[in-house]
């Protein structure tokens, strides 16, 4: 369009004017907002990508502690448990000499009777 003086300027003008340059004007507005629609939403994927990562991070941390302690747990119980058992078979074990000395008792007072009783039935 031409420039127009003063005195033409008419509110027809000036319409034709704005519906010139007004497609342009809004074709620019609308890249520059889809421009920094899309910067925002992919500053915000970065922020939660970061975040995912150090949230993998911190669980990765924690589950590692948490297999660190079970076993120091189990070990511990593993131990105790250990102990116990050995304690029961030293008990066992005592029992068992006890046992023995007492069956070798037994075998010895039912050999001893019968040859004394033989021995005297003999000499009689």
């Amino acid at each position: 369009m031409e420039l127009q003086t003063t005195a033409e300027i008419t509110p027809e003008y000036i319409k034709q004017l704005i519906y010139s340059i007004l497609p342009e004007v809004l074709a620019q507005y609308r890249e520059d907002r889809e421009r920094a629609f899309y910067n925002q939403l992919l500053d915000r994927l970065i922020r939660l990508e970061e975040e995912l990562k150090a949230l993998r991070i911190e669980m990765n941390i924690r589950f590692d502690a948490l297999i660190k302690e079970m076993n120091t747990r189990f070990d511990a119980q593993k131990q105790e448990s250990d102990a116990k058992f050995e304690a029961i078979n030293a008990r066992l074990e005592a029992l068992d000499k006890r046992l023995s000395f007492l069956q070798w008792l037994m075998v010895f007072g039912f050999t001893f009777i019968p040859v004394v009783i033989t021995l005297l039935n003999f000499f009689k």
